[in-house]
Order: structure tokens, then C-alpha cells, then sequence
């Protein structure tokens, strides 16, 4: 941890170092000559160098505080049975009968265990401590499940009641008839869509011990759906996926309309903040791609201050105007006609996983090779409840 805090006390004085030197060089037209701008260039990317090893710091120190924890308390007295016996795919017998089936080292004790969970097409449920830690994986691969609002649907679709209008009070007279003003409601309906990838594992590394096959499935297939559902929350269409933020349908407004391009103006920065309803602010995020973020950081607002404020302490974000700035390689970068930036509160983003995921085991399709494939599939739904509690920066077209 001294490491992560020295890094992000050296990462600040290089932020200073490069607001300093761009405020000295600028000229009279508030431009910098060619040779100024690559040596700014080059502070600036040791800042953003700086920032990418202080989250890989970050993962690690988390992945081994995780993996550091006792796994059994010693025995001090006489063993008792304590707490409820986990049943169904929570159970033991039910994990080990799960992971020899992905080995192979099936036998009718293990067929008999893995009833608790096999699905109409043949594949099995996961065990609960496996799907649990898969959902934690992703939330490191996906920063939208981070901040959107995460709910579990059992079947069919979930319908979420909206209020599409407010009722209001009225002055009336002594002895005045009371107006009926009623909240009228909408509704969004949340489904699920098939998201499946297949990973290949050879025969060798499947029969060797050493070789830990829940930790690979997991960080890989946590990988794949990560980025694939990111991409989708961010972009989708609603066609056999979900229904993207940035979607022109069912997706935030636009609260800002650049005049240019090419760039993006501290002013139209301030007025994507105040375009957004005061009540949303207080939960806001920032949220757009790594090129549109180094375009901003030259920007000050009326005190001389730059809007892109470095973090200092651990765990925490990046800000701009005060809020947290999160970063995705799926927010277009500036160009024309592109929703660049988003700023609002992602909690009225609903992402609705139908529970849960399936595995299969293909045996027979690549024996030629001597490998083994499994398949990992989910059903996942996304949308963004109220489209008044995102703003989108959309640049000129």
C-alpha cells in the first residue's frame, strides 16, 4: 500500500510539474510551439503511465489481500456441527461433483450429485461458491457493474414501473374544489439475451494436477463476458443484446451538442454538468474514453484551475468538477457526430442477469486435437430506466 500512495504522490507532483510548464509555455495566442507541445505530450503520458500502474497495483494488492485469507480455523474443542448444512449447489458434495465432471473423473456418485443442477440442453448449473466468484470477476472487468443498479430475475421479463409524470399542488379558495392531479406511470421491461463463450484446454493440462482449472475458467471467461457486456451496455442496439447508454433509442440525452467536431470547450464541459437535474448530480459519474480524457485535461475553469484533478488517496477516482471520472475503451473517441462524454447517475441503468450460468463440457469435437472445450453461457438484459439521469456530450456532426 506505501508503494500504491508513493505512486500517486509522484503521479501528482508530475500533474503540477505538467500544468506548470504548459501555463509558462503557452504563447500570446494560447498555443504552444511544436518542439513545447512534445515535451508536454510526454509528461503527460508518464501521468497516464503512472495512473494504469497504480490500478494494476491496486488489482493485485486486492487479488492477494483475497487470496491470503485462512481457509479453516484450527480446531480448539470437541467439533460440533455449527451453522445450517448448505444444500443443493451450495453443497460440497455438489462443487466436487461439478469440477471432476469438468475433469472427466465422472462417476455415478458424481451423476447422481450433479442432478441437483443439470438444465433442459445438458449443461450444468455451477456451484454457488463458483458463480459468486465469477460475478466478482466481472465487476473487475466491468466498471458499468460497478456503477449501475446489478438485480437477479428468476424467468420470464422483469417489468419496472416509471413515473412518467408527476402530480402537482394547487393554491385554491376557501371552500375551493381540490384539481385531481394524478402521476401517470410508464414501464420497462428488462428480458435476457444469450452471451456464451467457448474456451479450449488441452488434455495434458486437464489431467495435471497442478494446473488450476477453476481459477483459469474463471479469470478467462470473466474476461470475455466482461468486455463483451461492457461493450453492449455502452453501444448495444437492443437487437439481441442490451440496450446501450449511448444508444440513439432508449439511451441517455444528449445534453450538450458541441459547435466543433474535432474538440470539446470547458464551457460545453459546464454545461453537460447543468444539463444534468440537480438530484442526479450528487450521484453522478463521468465517464468517457482515455483520448477524449487528454483532450480535457488542458482545460481550466474561471479560477485557473484545471477541471482534471489527479486522486491522492487509494481507491478513488480521478474527478472533474469535483465528481468521479471512470474511463472506457467503449465511449467513442472525439470525432464527428460522436456521443464522447456521459455524466449522470448509472444507478438508473438496470442490468438484469436471469440466474444462473451454464457450463458444458464438448468432449468430442476437438478429440482429433487432443483438447477439450467448455462452454460458458448467461442471460443478461440492460437498460437505462430514466433517460433523464444521463447526459451525453455529442459532438458537432
Amino acid at each position: 500500500m506505501s508503494k500504491i500512495l508513493e505512486l500517486r504522490e509522484k503521479r501528482a507532483k508530475a500533474w503540477d510539474a505538467a500544468k506548470a510548464f504548459l501555463d509558462s509555455k503557452r504563447g500570446g495566442d494560447g498555443l504552444l510551439s511544436a518542439e513545447d507541445t512534445t515535451t508536454y505530450e510526454k509528461m503527460e503520458a508518464d501521468v497516464v503511465a503512472l495512473g494504469k500502474e497504480i490500478e494494476r497495483l491496486e488489482r493485485q494488492a486486492s487479488i492477494d489481500l483475497e487470496l491470503s485469507k485462512a481457509t479453516s480455523n484450527p480446531i480448539t474443542n470437541e467439533p460440533t456441527r455449527t451453522g445450517e448444512e448448505m444444500t443443493g449447489r451450495a453443497s460440497a458434495e455438489y462443487k466436487k461433483a461439478f469440477w471432476n465432471a469438468m475433469r472427466d473423473n465422472v462417476s455415478y456418485e458424481v451423476r447422481n450429485a450433479l442432478k441437483i443442477g443439470t438444465d433442459s440442453e445438458g449443461g450444468f448449473l455451477v456451484p454457488d461458491e463458483f458463480e459468486r466468484t465469477l460475478v466478482e470477476a466481472l465487476e473487475e472487468e466491468n466498471i458499468f457493474r460497478r456503477l449501475a443498479n446489478v438485480i437477479t430475475t428468476s424467468s420470464g421479463d422483469r417489468k419496472i414501473p416509471v413515473v412518467a409524470s408527476k402530480g402537482t399542488a394547487s393554491w385554491i379558495d376557501e371552500e375551493g374544489a381540490i384539481p385531481e392531479s394524478d402521476d401517470s406511470f410508464g414501464q420497462v421491461s428488462i428480458g435476457a439475451y444469450k452471451l456464451a463463450t467457448m474456451i479450449k484446454v488441452s488434455e495434458e493440462l486437464l489431467n495435471d494436477s497442478v494446473f488450476n482449472l477453476e481459477s483459469y475458467i474463471t479469470r478467462e471467461f470473466a474476461r470475455r463476458i466482461g468486455n463483451k457486456e461492457e461493450e453492449a451496455f455502452f453501444v448495444g442496439d437492443g437487437t439481441g443484446k442490451p440496450t446501450g447508454i449511448l444508444n440513439a433509442t432508449g439511451g441517455g440525452q444528449v445534453g450538450v451538442t458541441a459547435a466543433s467536431a474535432t474538440a470539446i470547450t470547458l464551457d460545453e464541459v459546464l454545461d453537460l454538468f447543468y444539463s444534468l437535474k440537480a438530484p442526479y448530480r450528487n450521484k453522478a459519474v463521468f465517464v468517457m474514453n482515455d483520448a477524449t480524457i487528454k483532450a480535457i485535461r488542458k482545460l481550466k475553469d474561471g479560477n485557473g484551475q484545471y477541471l482534471w484533478q489527479p486522486s491522492i488517496q487509494a481507491g478513488t477516482p480521478d474527478t472533474i468538477l469535483n465528481r468521479p471520472l471512470y474511463t472506457s475503451s467503449y465511449v467513442p473517441t472525439i470525432e464527428a457526430g460522436a456521443k464522447t462524454v456521459v455524466f449522470g447517475d448509472f444507478s438508473y441503468y438496470w442490468v438484469a442477469d436471469r440466474q444462473g450460468r451454464v457450463f458444458k463440457r464438448l468432449n468430442e469435437l476437438y478429440a482429433v486435437t487432443g483438447q477439450v472445450g467448455f462452454i460458458a453461457t448467461q442471460r443478461v438484459d440492460g437498460k437505462l430506466i430514466l433517460p433523464e439521469a444521463v447526459k451525453v456530450l455529442q459532438q458537432k456532426a
